[in-house]
């Protein structure tokens, strides 16, 4: 079985990036041959700051590294260093509908939030998101791609790709499956939208003690006092982000706690703050050893393009043959 992921370097990596992609792909590490790389070519529909790229894109693979991906159980490289994504983006988009692509949720919400008169600011990296997307997934004879459910539909895009390509052109593609994992497909975020950084509701993996504390004691809860049984844990977000971070008898007994009164808002987000500082204590410990040796962490990024882009080859090759471009 062959697994494959990517992350976008875009800016400080959250609870939301661990649990729904980080977790899930280093987990799947131990299950077969894994791909994990740093869609930098994917930034640049969001971010247009060259050194903040650079920063974002070191940064990310010390986190990946720090949290446990293990570069002599995979693959990991970034995704400029394999120019092969690009070329073979062009080649699937010559069998992409447009159709698909306007149906894609991110395209629209885009259009949406910037409104009819501004629509035209979307930029085609954006629109074609989906086709790169699907490229970077064929390219390595994926078998499975572990996803939120927020991105599932750009899987069922890549499916809809490949089963048109192999369908022209002959059985070119391996046909993917997502691998979703449903009960943190989502994140909440501070405000309980989905954790994004595009919301600005996120919680870092990384970074100041004090800055994270005051996040975390800012999510927003309702106004019942100290006092007041509080039973709709469901519907509480430092319950929900808790489970993730502590032992499930450390979350029920929290939501017991809660129940009965006498437990305030401010006592469970010390100790969903607590939880998740611990949580992180031996990533953070690790991190800090990677941050001091850069080139090795360079190193290993090298290393996995040299061996991604060797499969990457051969399957670009194939796709040309396949379509009579070679």
């Amino acid at each position: 079985m062959r697994i494959l992921t990517g992350i976008q370097p875009s800016g400080a990596l959250h609870l939301g990036n661990y649990f729904g992609a980080m977790l899930p792909a280093i987990h799947l590490q131990n299950e077969g041959e894994a791909y994990y790389f740093i869609a930098n070519y994917h930034s640049m529909t969001s971010l247009t700051d060259a050194e903040k790229r650079r920063q974002y894109t070191f940064d990310v693979a010390l986190d990946f590294l720090a949290c446990g991906l293990d570069p002599a159980r995979c693959i990991f490289w970034k995704q400029s260093d394999t120019p092969e994504h690009t070329e073979l983006a062009w080649l699937l988009s010559t069998v992409t509908p447009m159709g698909l692509l306007e149906r894609c949720h991110s395209y629209k919400d885009k259009v949406a939030k910037l409104g009819d008169g501004d629509a035209g600011s979307v930029n085609h990296g954006l629109f074609a998101y989906p086709v790169l997307m699907a490229a970077d997934i064929l390219l390595y004879d994926s078998n499975v791609v572990p996803v939120g459910r927020d991105q599932k539909q750009h899987l069922e895009v890549t499916r809809d790709i490949a089963i048109k390509f192999n369908l022209l052109y002959g059985q070119t593609f391996v046909v993917p499956e997502p691998r979703i994992r449903d009960e943190v497909a989502v994140v909440p975020g501070l405000d309980g939208q989905k954790m994004s950084k595009s919301y600005d509701n996120t919680i870092p993996i990384f970074g100041d003690e004090k800055v994270i504390k005051k996040r975390i004691m800012g999510i927003k809860m309702d106004s019942r006092d100290m006092a007041e049984p509080k039973p709709d844990a469901e519907l509480n977000l430092a319950i929900q982000l808790l489970r993730l971070v502590a032992t499930p008898e450390v979350a029920r007994e929290t939501e017991e706690r809660l129940r009965a009164g006498g437990f305030g808002y401010g006592d469970l987000k010390k100790t969903l703050f607590e939880h998740y500082w611990n949580y992180f204590a031996a990533a953070r410990a690790r991190r800090a050893e990677l941050a001091a040796d850069p080139a090795h962490v360079e190193s290993i990024l090298s290393d996995g393009a040299i061996r991604a882009r060797t499969v990457a080859q051969a399957t670009l090759k194939r796709a040309k043959r396949a379509c009579g471009l070679d």
